[in-house]
C-alpha cells in the first residue's frame, strides 16, 4: 500500500498513521495533518473494510478533568443534561434535548467539528426521561467513554466523551447537584 508523507492526496477517503494506527479522514485537497496521537507524519489508505490496527489507540489515555470544567459547570443554572467541551480555547456548553443529538464533521451534525479526525457522522447522544446514552455511529475512530471504547453506554455525570482529538464532558444536574453547588458544597462530578 502507497505511503502518503506530506502535500495534499488526490481524492478523499479514509487513512491511517504508520506510526500508531490512529485514522483520519480526509477530503479531496485536504493537507495531510500531523496525526493527533502520535505526531506521526506518514499514513497509509484506510481499507473501506474496516482494517483495525493492532496499534490503534484503544483505552490508552488517563481521563484527566480540565480545570475549566468546574467553572463551566458551576455557570450552569437550571436542571438539564449538558454536555462541555473546549474548542480552540473556548469553552462550550450544550443542553441536550430530548431525542437525537448528532456529533460529527456533517453539516447537519448538532454538535459540529470540523476536523479530519472526525467521522462525518461519528456519534449520537440520546436523552430520554431514563438517561442519556452515547452510540458510535459507524464511526472511522471509534467513541471512547472514560478512556476505553464503546459502542454504546449509559452516560454518568462527569462522563469523557472522546471523539477523534476532542473531549466531551457530560454534565447532569438535578435540583439537589445544583443546589450543593451553589452552598459551596462540592460537585457530583467524580
Amino acid at each position: 500500500m502507497d505511503a502518503f508523507t506530506a502535500g495534499t492526496l488526490a481524492g478523499a477517503g479514509s487513512f491511517r498513521c504508520e506510526t500508531c494506527g490512529f485514522a483520519i479522514a480526509l477530503h479531496e485537497r485536504d493537507e495531510i495533518p500531523a496525526c493527533p496521537h502520535c505526531h506521526g507524519g506518514r499514513f497509509r489508505r484506510a481499507s473501506i473494510f474496516g482494517d483495525n490496527s493492532e496499534l490503534e489507540p484503544i483505552g490508552s489515555h488517563e481521563v484527566e478533568i480540565p480545570d475549566w470544567l468546574e467553572g463551566a459547570r458551576g455557570a450552569l443554572v437550571g436542571d438539564g443534561d449538558y454536555v462541555a467541551y473546549d474548542e480552540d480555547d473556548r469553552v462550550r456548553v450544550v443542553a441536550l434535548q430530548e431525542g437525537w443529538t448528532r456529533v460529527g464533521r456533517s453539516l447537519a451534525a448538532h454538535i459540529r467539528f470540523d476536523d479530519p479526525t472526525v467521522s462525518r457522522r461519528h456519534a449520537l447522544l440520546h436523552r430520554e426521561a431514563g438517561g442519556v446514552r452515547v452510540l458510535d455511529d459507524r464511526s472511522l475512530n471509534g467513541v471512547f467513554l472514560n478512556g476505553e471504547r464503546v459502542d454504546w453506554h449509559e452516560l454518568e455525570d462527569g462522563d469523557e466523551i472522546v471523539i477523534g482529538r476532542f473531549r466531551l464532558y457530560f454534565i447532569s444536574l438535578t435540583g439537589e447537584t445544583v443546589g450543593r453547588e451553589r452552598e459551596g458544597i462540592g460537585s457530583a462530578a467524580r
